[in-house]
């Protein structure tokens, strides 16, 4: 046998060793109490946090998921024991749940005071956080208006303080609207909106909101038209321009009235009319990916 083919005939096979990489998942925060809250915290808020609890090995470790993290980590075990998470890291495989939890994973095995800068791509049979954490727990977020909750009551120096400072003047005013489920109210470059994270996989919402628009019910308010959607983790993200000098606390009332007529739209299994069809159409048009 020539060198060659003993070359072949006893290389390893890299697919044998290698892990099989994570699969993608569409709706990657499918399972966790309030997924609307998760996709909101990965893709629509720029600052906000929420309480977790780790479950690994029989023990329970509370920690915090946030939006971003200094310098982008995507962990962080802090001084005095709490582990943090963020959201909008960047992701390493097709599936979010396992990135976030491969990040937290990491920082619950590292020594106080340990930022996690990178995390190696998990495979498909790295755990997702719908098994590492305990999703009997209900998850609420809270907004805030910076990002003073990356140290606490810890001092910071002077650099450390500037650097927090400028993070803070960058953050999108934001605030939850009340009437339905992960709404919020944000103003961008002086104009004022309106995000709702939608319960329903992006199709099912797509042609509810065409319903809604073919019949003439698709603004929030008389003056607060609705613009397009995002898609993100699988769920759609109507968006409506509302008044530039709006507040949150102005809209409960339609908020509490649009969600009864997106549940009534989203119980219709009649096939679209025409006028249904072509608004469907215009709204795919204007529908962006995030990520």
């Amino acid at each position: 046998m020539g060198k060659a083919s003993r070359r072949r005939t006893n290389r390893p096979s890299h697919t044998e060793s290698r892990p099989a990489p994570a699969p993608f998942v569409a709706r990657p925060f499918e399972g966790l109490p309030s997924e609307t809250e998760w996709v909101a915290l990965r893709e629509i808020l720029p600052a906000a946090t929420g309480a977790v609890t780790l479950t690994t090995d029989g023990a329970t470790t509370p920690a915090t998921v946030c939006t971003v993290l200094p310098l982008a980590w995507p962990a962080l075990h802090r001084n005095g024991g709490e582990l943090f998470v963020a959201t909008q890291s960047g992701a390493t495989s097709g599936d979010p749940s396992r990135d976030i939890a491969a990040a937290l994973l990491l920082a619950a095995d590292a020594d106080e005071g340990t930022p996690i800068t990178a995390v190696p791509n998990p495979g498909a049979d790295s755990p997702r956080l719908q098994d590492v954490l305990d999703t009997t727990i209900p998850f609420e977020v809270t907004i805030h208006d910076g990002f003073d909750f990356w140290v606490g009551n810890n001092a910071l120096d002077k650099d450390g303080q500037e650097s927090l400072d400028r993070a803070n003047e960058s953050a999108i005013p934001t605030e939850r609207v009340s009437g339905g489920d992960s709404v919020y109210w944000c103003v961008i470059n002086g104009r004022s909106y309106v995000r709702w994270v939608l319960p329903y996989d992006e199709d099912t919402a797509t042609a509810a909101l065409a319903r809604l628009h073919a019949g003439d019910a698709d603004r929030l308010t008389p003056n607060a038209r609705l613009l397009g959607a995002f898609r993100a983790c699988g769920l759609l993200v109507p968006v409506w321009e509302v008044p530039a000098d709006a507040k949150a606390g102005d809209f409960p009332d339609a908020v509490a009235a649009m969600a009864t007529a997106l549940e009534s739209a989203t119980a219709d299994t009649t096939a679209l009319t025409a006028d249904e069809r072509r608004a469907r159409a215009g709204l795919l048009n204007r529908q962006v990916t995030l990520r």
